[in-house]
């Protein structure tokens, strides 16, 4: 096979992928009551952090995780407090109900998840591939 068939298959498949899982998140947004920007700030509110790292995990501007976080913020969802290193900043802190929505968030997500069909292995090895694709 052509390399030029395989880039384009490569690319139907990659794209085929990020349809299936903005669906999932979709269908884990409408059973949730959230939108799927605010699942996957949620999924990605591991740790206390700034806006613009959490807008660098979502792959958005900071402008729309602002957005976002003031909508999770007026559900109850989180809190913003200052940042103890950088007083320009805000850390952004889920609050127990923030904290109760995420542990369900991410448990829809992982029984679900359209990568569920492989194997452990196979979603690291696919994981590293896309990581060396991106980096």
């Amino acid at each position: 096979m052509a390399s030029e068939d395989i880039d384009r298959d490569v690319c139907k498949l990659v794209h085929g992928l990020a349809r299936t899982l903005d669906g999932h998140v979709r269908r884990v947004a409408d059973e949730l009551g959230l939108t799927p920007s605010q699942v996957v700030a949620l999924r990605e509110l591991s740790e206390p952090i700034t806006a613009r790292e959490l807008a660098a995990r979502m792959a958005c501007e900071a402008s729309n995780a602002t957005f976002v976080l003031d909508r999770l913020e007026e559900r109850g969802l989180l809190n913003r407090h200052p940042h103890p290193t950088d007083r320009r900043a805000k850390q952004i802190v889920l609050t127990a109900e923030g904290l109760r929505r995420r542990e369900q968030a991410l448990k829809l997500l992982g029984d679900t998840s359209p990568l569920g069909s492989l194997r452990a292995d196979q979603q690291e090895a696919l994981r590293d591939l896309l990581k060396a694709l991106t980096a």
